[in-house]
């Protein structure tokens, strides 16, 4: 191994210091200084600098032409951009329970019959590991397991070239022995990070790093974790039901508009081959439901959002959503009062979308607030057909991307068409209704 150099770095400042102190001798502050581990190459070190022999481009495309590992889950090969690279660092991250082991052992399995593929656990034993492949029937010959929580053993099993992918379960469980700290501390996630790196693009290996997130859903650790690897994916979802959403935060090496749908089942996480239709299986036609088509990264996805409205018992109106941002539908409400006649100032409004999806996008504007006003008033959609487009606070509907994508799942799914903004610039799809304010939408499209 390369000689290791220690030093202190202020998390607030930058400055550099060679020995631990309480306070920080640049910008004051306390308890700011964190071990950082300097680690000249995971090869013999130079003593000094070398003259670097640049390539052209054209050579380095040519020479760099590697195929990717396929993991033989379609879902995730779309997320990824077509497999894994080779010496790409991955990095996935979800709420506790939400399948990420499962799914990387699930993986790991697929792309062991054709790779040698190493299975590094730092949470569970060699035993532990072995019952769940056995559950998931992940047990290929060419996938190996090991338990161990030291980044070093880590790093030298990697760079002995034997293995084409290796899994980290998790970043946060792993220690470097020249860093007192514990794990999962900041300097042990960083550095364990950087070593492990390093690693896997000499060798050319595909790494997979667990990370875990904190109670806000964010990654735990520095943000220095997501800058240094190169694919970033999050998986969301209900931990006890529904379906569970593959997403990629960063793609070096793709686009960020996939989005992968699964459901866990017996056997693991499992493809949904067609997610519209199991979300509508069971739905019934009433007041206060409407059918929103929208968007996961470049695939349409038909979804059902309810709305109940009440009179409110007490003296300030209740506002609850479910698969929305509270605030979105709170803004919404306040300008379906201004634009529209509804009178929801003394209402307890309840917003769902079925089937644990959660929708971001501001096309779902328009649904939502005919959802409130179908509840509100007891009436529903006068024609089966899906409802999209983003509001404005003048009541306005605004265009949204890939309309023809939408009305095109709504025809397959059996709907008679959609409602919506206008096409700009376009020829208008066969069975769109445009609209152009929520007004117009309302007065239209809602009967008794």
């Amino acid at each position: 191994m390369a000689k290791k150099n220690l030093r202190y770095e202020c998390s607030n400042c930058g400055a550099i210091a060679s020995s631990w102190t309480g306070r920080c001798q640049s910008c004051g502050e306390w308890n700011t200084l964190q071990e950082q581990l300097l680690v000249d190459s995971v090869s013999e070190a130079t003593r000094g600098g070398t003259t670097l022999n640049p390539q052209s481009l054209k050579a380095a495309t040519k020479s760099g032409k590697e195929p990717r590992l396929i993991s033989g889950m379609q879902e995730v090969d779309n997320v990824l951009g077509g497999g894994f690279v080779a010496g790409s660092i991955n990095l996935i991250a979800g709420q506790p329970g939400i399948g990420k082991s499962t799914l990387l052992l699930q993986l790991a399995s697929l792309v062991a019959k054709e790779h040698s593929v190493l299975y590094v656990s730092g949470e569970e034993s060699v035993h532990q590991v072995a019952l769940r492949a056995e559950r998931l029937q992940a047990t290929s010959s060419k996938l190996q397991i090991v338990s161990s929580s030291s980044t070093d053993d880590i790093a030298a099993t990697i760079s002995s070239g034997n293995f084409k992918l290796v899994v980290v379960d998790s970043i946060q469980t792993v220690s470097l022995a020249a860093i007192s700290s514990a794990a999962g501390s900041v300097s042990q996630i960083t550095n364990s990070t950087h070593l492990l790196s390093m690693v896997a693009k000499q060798t050319n290996t595909a790494l997979v790093l667990v990370g875990h997130v904190t109670k806000e859903g964010s990654i735990a650790g520095p943000k220095v974790l997501e800058h240094v690897v190169d694919v970033v994916l999050q998986l969301e979802g209900d931990r006890y039901g529904g379906f569970k959403l593959l997403r990629s935060i960063k793609n070096r090496f793709g686009s960020t508009n996939e989005a992968g749908i699964f459901e866990m089942q017996d056997n693991g996480l499992q493809p949904v081959d067609n997610p519209s239709a199991a979300l509508l299986a069971e739905r019934q036609v009433s007041d206060g439901s409407v059918v929103l088509a929208t968007m996961e990264g470049t695939r349409p996805l038909l979804v059902e959002v309810q709305a109940l409205v009440n009179r409110t018992s007490y003296g300030y109106p209740k506002r609850a959503a479910s698969g929305i941002d509270l605030n979105r539908v709170n803004l919404l409400i306040a300008m379906l009062e201004r634009r529209t006649k509804l009178n929801l100032a003394d209402q307890d409004i309840y917003i769902n979308v079925v089937g644990g999806i959660k929708i971001s996008e501001p096309a779902a504007d328009l649904a939502v607030c005919m959802a409130i006003a179908s509840a509100s008033k007891g009436m529903q959609l006068k024609q089966n057909a899906v409802v999209f487009g983003e509001l404005g606070l003048s009541g306005e509907v605004r265009h949204v991307p890939f309309i023809d994508k939408r009305v095109a799942e709504a025809k397959k799914l059996g709907f008679d068409g959609a409602i919506g903004p206008a096409i700009r610039g376009a020829k208008k799809p066969n069975g769109l209704t445009t609209v152009a304010t929520v007004r117009d939408a309302l007065n239209s499209f809602l009967e008794n």
